[in-house]
């Protein structure tokens, strides 16, 4: 079994920035692929980014892509999101989630959930 923690949610205005962390604790933190999603809503849960086991490849939807940056401390257990120039559309609740085995740049089998912090950006 795996617990996932996330933290560092918040308000920011647009244009600004904020950092996610995922803390992980139960098991071998590098023997998982990790992602970020989030959740707006009325809406589905989408696929936001996903980093290897190494931390060597990262992989992320469009509408972040050079906004975002996922990466890992496997020493510290942690996964973060960084997320800089934030537009109301990011507001979402964001939830990290470990896989075992699988592409790690495929957006599903994830077998643990964390249970996710707010995003909230302003216009």
């Amino acid at each position: 079994q795996v617990r996932l923690v996330e933290s560092g949610g918040g308000l920011v205005q647009a244009g600004g920035s904020l950092r996610l962390s995922c803390a992980a604790s139960g098991r071998t933190f590098s023997n998982y692929a990790m992602g970020w999603f989030r959740q707006a809503p009325g809406k589905e849960r989408e696929f936001v980014a996903a980093i290897s086991w190494s931390g060597g490849g990262t992989y992320y939807r469009d509408s972040v892509k050079g906004r975002f940056t996922i990466s890992r401390d496997n020493a510290k257990n942690t996964v973060y999101l960084q997320m800089n120039s934030l537009k109301p559309e990011d507001t979402a609740v964001y939830s990290c989630a470990a896989k075992e085995s699988g592409l790690y740049y495929s957006p599903v089998g994830y077998d643990y959930w964390g249970q996710g912090t707010q995003v909230t950006v302003s216009s």
